[in-house]
């Protein structure tokens, strides 16, 4: 794991956690930091993050809604470091919506452990947001296709049947796919 995020209102704390990433297995991460939540915000917009280290409380914010932000508008996993007696109560409000929390102090298994599960499951989201991409690539190939299908038959007099096998037949004859040959076939008629 190499992109990481580190959000700590205090630096000593962050290069704590950086030293501590090193121990738990991602002795290649070259963290990001971010002393607060706008900050941490304005870094997720512009980057990629393969998980995010929220160490509350940070200045402008606790840090929960940061880290159901992050959950909502990335693919990293997130852990979110509390003190124990608010660790709880925030591990059942926001473990439903994916955002792991470790209690402080913790141990560093615990933390290795942690920051495994959270690479666990960004390697899982985005492996799904690929295939999210693939099949809306698929539907919107798809819809030009039938676009072009509803062309012909309008325009050409064909029956759906004909126009898909025209389009078919252009496409192989071309040797182009078929979403090139449908754009093509709108665009002239």
């Amino acid at each position: 794991m190499e992109r990481v995020l580190i959000v700590s209102a205090n630096s000593s704390a962050g290069r704590q956690l950086t030293a501590a990433l090193t121990g738990a297995g991602c002795g290649g991460a070259r963290p990001a930091f971010a002393a607060s939540g706008a900050e941490a915000r304005r870094l997720l917009t512009g980057q990629s993050f393969e998980l995010v280290l929220i160490n509350t409380p940070l200045p402008d914010e606790f840090g929960s809604s940061l880290a159901l932000d992050a959950v909502d508008k990335t693919t990293a996993g997130v852990l979110l470091l509390a003190g124990a007696e608010a660790a709880a109560a925030l591990g059942e409000s926001l473990g439903p919506h994916g955002v792991l929390v470790l209690a402080k102090p913790f141990s560093s298994g615990q933390f290795a452990q942690a920051v495994r599960l959270c690479a666990a499951c960004s390697a899982r989201l985005a492996g799904l947001a690929q295939e999210n991409r693939r099949l809306q690539k698929k539907v919107a190939q798809i819809r030009l296709v039938s676009q072009a299908k509803c062309c012909l038959v309008q325009n050409r007099g064909m029956t759906e049947e004909q126009a898909h096998r025209y389009i078919e037949q252009l496409a192989m004859d071309t040797r182009r796919p078929r979403e090139e040959v449908a754009r093509e076939l709108i665009g002239q008629l």
